[in-house]
């Protein structure tokens, strides 16, 4: 048996050490908002936290998270700024990328509260949309980055 800490609970889990944690997410947890996009960490969006840092769960075996926190897009706050400026500034169009998208951005914002334009595109540049949202991404990181000031700061 192995031990997850998955959105603030534990979970005893029946799998190997080199299970790919994506598949463990999927379909031993149910958490069907981390995507399979490529399985060869190029698109970005198996995209979950790992304590607190952006990582992509199809490259990681479970061995690899073994006593650490991982968070998913369902572990991410209702109210969380960037869910808010999702729906706000409607970013998603078929909205397969984007809970890795969000997932990123979030990351991003927990450490810039207030990125600039470069930063925004750097951070989110390795994440593919195949239906080319990015300007709408773009403006929804910024959103909810506008979102955080006027909370004061609360992610």
């Amino acid at each position: 048996m192995i031990s997850l800490i998955v959105n603030g609970q534990t979970h005893e889990l029946d799998v190997t050490e080199d299970m790919t944690l994506l598949w463990v997410l999927r379909d031993y947890l149910n958490l069907k908002g981390t995507k399979y996009g490529c399985g060869i960490a190029e698109c970005g969006a198996c995209t979950i936290h790992v304590n607190g840092e952006p990582e992509l769960s199809c490259q990681m075996a479970v061995e690899d998270v073994i006593g650490k926190k991982i968070t998913t897009i369902e572990g991410l706050a209702d109210d969380h700024p960037v869910k808010q400026a999702w729906i706000k500034e409607q970013v998603p169009q078929c909205g397969y990328c984007q809970p890795g998208q969000m997932m990123k951005a979030a990351s991003l914002l927990a450490k810039d509260k207030n990125p600039n334009e470069e930063t925004i595109v750097e951070h989110m540049d390795d994440h593919l949309c195949r239906c080319g949202t990015y300007l709408r991404v773009k403006k929804g990181v910024a959103a909810a980055s506008e979102i955080m000031r006027e909370k004061g700061g609360q992610s």
